[in-house]
């Protein structure tokens, strides 16, 4: 029998409410859902979110905290045991790719958090997801040097730049043809372009 949000342990409380913003952050503005509408979505009261998040920007936190935990998790376990850092890259990319899909909240509020102006708890999270996901990059294209498969002229920094932004374009492309689900079609076409960018030509 499911355990209504009420009578959850705090904890569990904490996460349903980074689960219902997510949720509602899949269909709307991430900058439009009020903590009344968070309340609603969970059949809580507004008194009872904030006896666990102060404030919105505390809930925002632990959102941005959540994707970055999972999406790091989910890349490193994808290129968990592959030896062909070419390959592992590409299992990286159809990772994200897959966590994007499963999840078409989470870009809306990451591109949200990144454009505003003030420097918020959530916008440095995001910020710090994007440094640790691009050192995780650096370290494949660094490697893929050493074993040949990758041409030691590249920019190992642009490299990295180039692999997140270029999902970054397939999700704001999926986002706008009103179809999220596409980037799924479209990745694997995309990261063979990439990889031929990158790749030795010996």
């Amino acid at each position: 029998m499911d355990i209504h949000p009420k009578h959850l342990p705090a904890d569990e409380r904490r996460a349903v409410t980074v689960e219902a913003v997510v949720a509602l952050a899949s269909s709307g503005i991430p900058s439009e859902i009020t903590t009344a509408a968070i309340a609603k979505h969970m059949n809580l009261t507004q008194g009872a979110l904030f006896r666990h998040f102060p404030t919105k920007d505390a809930i925002w936190q632990a959102v941005m905290e959540w994707v970055a935990d999972r999406l790091l998790a989910q890349i490193d376990q994808a290129a968990q045991g592959i030896k062909s850092p070419l390959a592992a890259m590409r299992a990286m990319f159809m990772s994200h790719v897959e966590f994007m899909a499963e999840h078409p909240g989470v870009p809306r509020m990451m591109f949200g958090e990144l454009q505003r102006a003030k420097f918020t708890p959530a916008k440095r999270v995001a910020q710090s997801l994007i440094q640790r996901y691009a050192e995780r990059v650096q370290a494949r294209v660094e490697q893929g040097k050493a074993t040949g498969e990758i041409s030691l002229e590249v920019d190992t920094q642009a490299a990295a730049t180039l692999f997140i932004g270029t999902i970054q374009g397939l999700v704001i492309h999926s986002l706008l043809s009103g179809d999220i689900q596409r980037i799924r079609t479209d990745a694997p076409g995309v990261f063979a372009i990439y990889q031929r960018g990158v790749r030795s030509k010996q």
